[in-house]
Parts: structure tokens; C-alpha cells; sequence
């Protein structure tokens, strides 16, 4: 069971195994995790990820949930399914970089922990537009650490512990070449573009306010997300949208360029674990496992929607694949070694890429009202990322 620790003593990224967590006791504090009904504040709740860890905190925990959303393009509160109307889960629509208002919510509801998730996370929209992803990613994050440090010393006088848990990328490690292995809690930072400038930047202010202030921290970096409720402006999302339409299936460049792919509902898993057993101070990497080229992701995708729908020979999706011209700064790789985390947390992916895949296809396709929906508006999945806007 997580509780404030250490200190600014104890501040630092977890690169090796210091504390082997059996199964068993795992397991034990899980159980006993779902008898508490502490409040939780977590950030960017009605998105992609964030949704995805609400339905979880409701379903096996017994937190009350304040879900702090500005219900952005990104957004939306059907995501949650059944937990939206769970009486324990608390919606709240505002900025996260308006301090006032982050202030209400804290002094509100007193939440014993934070679950920071909310963030501009395209990175073809960071090209187009940065400033979105300055004043959320950075701005955003320095408010609210401000709050939690206060609420941080004011469970300390009353001898309760508090936690903040802060969401990351992988790619705020640059790309990796040719004969590197994978990331890992040690690799330098080496961010290549606006979206993940800004999330490193978070990163370090995260760690500079637990090495200074004392706040108990910790942090995760994931790799590439899918699965359902994804907005599809992203890869697969949009490779299926594209594909049901019969439209052109844009894939960047030759599609040689490496992700490392995790299920949504894996990564919330890990999140709750790293939150609710983590050390404080330290960071986990959190991987699929699963790495693939953008092109055989296409393909892959292909061969489970020509499944799905009875395409054959040349009524195949994969006809529809269409080669454009590459993202601008384009990193080459990303894979993670997620080893501790699953060694000191006792977690792993219950997903491999195909099944989750599979997963992934079936929901789009029988939730194609969601996605109709979610895509009204500014957005209508054209091209992003050409850096046409100031």
C-alpha cells in the first residue's frame, strides 16, 4: 500500500530492481486497497487513457473519483460507460492550467492522491499548434503541483498520507537507432518535437517538486496506447475509420518507423499499480512488449478487418494503403523495457498486439455512433501536422 515516504531523500528514477514485491503480498494489498474510500482527483479523466482508469478505479476500487476534465476536442464523458453515473465518480469541467479554479477543486474535495493524465498528447497537432501544448502540458502541471503541494503539507499535519502520480510518454527519450536496445528509467532525454518538449518539461517539474518540496512523486512513461474510445486522429483509430469508409489509408513515409504498442486497459493497470505500490520518487516504464512498423501495423489491422467484413483478393483493405509524405522530425523508434515495473509492481500486459487488436477492430466497429460523433465539429480527420499553423 502506497504512503508518503522519504522525502527529498528518496527522490530518484528507478533503473534496477531494489525491492522484489511477491505476488502474493500484491495481491493482498489489492484487496485491501478496495476497502478504502479515499478521494482521488484524476486529471484528463473523460480522454483516451484518463477514461480508461476511471472505468477501472470504479469497477475494482472504492475511491471516489473526482474527475477534473475540460471536455476539450478529445474529451467526452460517454467514454466513461457505466462509471460516469457511478455515484462515487464526481465530474468537474475546467482548465487545468486555471489556478483558481484547481484550487476550488482541492479545497472541495481533499483528494488523498493525484492521478495527473491530462495533457495535449498529438504530436501532428503540436507541429500545427504548440502553444496548446505549452499552457496544457507545462503550465497545466505547474498549477497543479502547486495545489498538491499544499494539500501534500496539509496531510502531513494531520498525519495522512498523500501521493501524485504523473503520466509520461516515452517519447520525451528521443528516437532510438540502429543497434540501441530500449528505454529505460536511465536513458537521457532527448525530446524532438513540441509535444514531447512540453511533456519532459513536465516531467522535470514533477521531480523538482518532489526533490525540493518533499512532495511524494512518481512517475510513469508509456509507450505507444490504443484500444477503444481513442480519437481517431490517431494510427489505428484512423486506419479503421479510414478502412469501414473505403477511404485512403495515409501511412507516413516508406511506414518503417518502430512503436512499441500497449493495450489502453493494460496501461491503467499499471498507472493503479505504480500509484497504489510504487516508491516514491521513482519512475516505471510501461511497454506492450510489442513492437512494429507503422506498415505492419497497417497490415496487420488489415487482415483483421478483412476478417470482420469478408473482404478477399482484391476487395481487401490493404489496397486502400497510401503512402504520403513523412511527418515533419519524424523519430525513427520507440520500445521500452518495461522489466521493473513488471518485477517490482507485478504487473504485465494481458493483451499481446493481436488480441488487443482484434479487440480494438471489434469495438470500433459496432460503436461507429461514438465515433460519428466525437468527429463532428473542426476536426474531420483530414491531415494534421504539416506546420501550417503559427
Amino acid at each position: 500500500m502506497w504512503f508518503c515516504r522519504g522525502g527529498a531523500s528518496s527522490l530518484r528514477r528507478v533503473s534496477k530492481i531494489t525491492t522484489r514485491i511477491p505476488i502474493a503480498s500484491f495481491a493482498k494489498s489489492q484487496r485491501e486497497m478496495t476497502q478504502v474510500t479515499d478521494t482521488l482527483l484524476v486529471t484528463g479523466g473523460a480522454g483516451f487513457i484518463g477514461s480508461a482508469l476511471v472505468r477501472l478505479l470504479i469497477a475494482e476500487r472504492a475511491y471516489r473519483v473526482v474527475n477534473l476534465d475540460l471536455l476539450t476536442y478529445a474529451g467526452h464523458l460517454e467514454s466513461l460507460g457505466e462509471a460516469r453515473h457511478d455515484p462515487r465518480h464526481v465530474h468537474v469541467q475546467a482548465d487545468i492550467a486555471d489556478a483558481a479554479a484547481i484550487r476550488d477543486v482541492f479545497e472541495r474535495y481533499s483528494p488523498s492522491g493525484v492521478l495527473h493524465l491530462a495533457a495535449e498528447s498529438h504530436v501532428d497537432r503540436s507541429i500545427d499548434g504548440p502553444g496548446a501544448f505549452v499552457h496544457t502540458n507545462i503550465m497545466g502541471t505547474f498549477t497543479l503541483m502547486q495545489e498538491a503541494r499544499r494539500r501534500n503539507e496539509q496531510c502531513t499535519r494531520e498525519g495522512r498520507p498523500f501521493r501524485f502520480l504523473h503520466v509520461s510518454t516515452d517519447e520525451v527519450f528521443g528516437s532510438l537507432h540502429e543497434g540501441d536496445t530500449r528505454f529505460t528509467a536511465d536513458t537521457p532525454y532527448d525530446p524532438r518535437s513540441p509535444y514531447s518538449a512540453s511533456k519532459a518539461a513536465s516531467d522535470h517539474l514533477v521531480r523538482a517538486w518532489g526533490h525540493t518540496y518533499g512532495l511524494p512523486v512518481v512517475i510513469t512513461n508509456c509507450s505507444n496506447n490504443y484500444g477503444p474510445y481513442q480519437y481517431p486522429e490517431k494510427l489505428i483509430p484512423l486506419m479503421i475509420a479510414n478502412a469501414i469508409a473505403r477511404k485512403p489509408l495515409p501511412v507516413y513515409g516508406t511506414g518503417a518507423n518502430i512503436r512499441d504498442w500497449l493495450y489502453v486497459d493494460d496501461h491503467a493497470r499499471a498507472i493503479l499499480a505504480a500509484f497504489e505500490h510504487g516508491e516514491s520518487g521513482a519512475t516505471y516504464l510501461v511497454g506492450g512488449d510489442a513492437e512494429r512498423t507503422n506498415l505492419e501495423v497497417v497490415r496487420q489491422l488489415c487482415d483483421v478487418i478483412d476478417a470482420r467484413l469478408g473482404r478477399t483478393g482484391a476487395e481487401s483493405t490493404y489496397h486502400l494503403v497510401t503512402f504520403v509524405n513523412d511527418r515533419p522530425g519524424h523519430d525513427f523508434r520507440y520500445a521500452i523495457d518495461a522489466s521493473v515495473t513488471r518485477d517490482q509492481l507485478g504487473w504485465a500486459p494481458r493483451e499481446s498486439f493481436g488480441s488487443g487488436l482484434e479487440k480494438t477492430v471489434d469495438w470500433y466497429l459496432a460503436n461507429q455512433a461514438w465515433c460519428d460523433r466525437v468527429t463532428t465539429g473542426s476536426y474531420t480527420m483530414e491531415r494534421l501536422g504539416l506546420g501550417g499553423a503559427a
